[in-house]
């Protein structure tokens, strides 16, 4: 029996990973790619429901990831350096969870093997963003559920022992 390896997300800090490791953290939830509304005089964040122009809002990937910078100026490349000071991320992202010194999730493709979970457990934007093109102004689509974990996506409970 080959001994059990420990995963690279549990071994290595953000840093240390490589390119492939830190691509595949990306659940491919789209939640990043809404846009966000920063009040001026408070901070806070207000969410909307309106997907960058670049977001395939199906796949829940972005449609030119290569050129996205050049395409959408304000698009922010995250690296191990920026996660930290990023408070915009999801509660539900890869990135800031392990920034955060806790594990990934059940539904997490690289977790559970397959990429349709962070689809099935209600935590993608599929079937919930609107696209930017046909938004009107953001502040007529400011929602909640980016910022929450869905129910659906929350730890499964052990069974208490008898």
């Amino acid at each position: 029996m080959a001994p059990a390896t420990t995963p690279f997300w549990r071994s290595k800090a953000l840093h240390e990973m490589t390119r492939a490791e830190w691509e595949s953290l990306c659940d491919g939830c789209g939640r990043c790619c809404l846009h966000k509304l920063r009040d001026e005089d408070t901070d806070e964040i207000g969410w909307t429901e309106v997907a960058c122009r670049l977001l395939d809002t199906q796949s829940c990937r972005c449609s030119d990831y290569a050129n996205r910078k050049a395409r959408v100026p304000d698009c922010v490349k995250l690296t191990a350096r920026r996660v930290a000071g990023i408070d915009w991320l999801p509660p539900t992202c890869a990135y800031r969870l392990l920034a955060e010194g806790q594990d990934l999730p059940w539904w997490h493709p690289l977790v559970s093997g397959r990429p349709e979970t962070v689809h099935e457990a209600g935590v993608s934007v599929r079937g919930k963003a609107v696209p930017e093109r046909e938004a009107g102004p953001l502040e007529n689509h400011v929602v909640s559920w980016p910022a929450r974990i869905p129910r659906a996506a929350r730890p499964i409970q052990p069974l208490p022992k008898a």
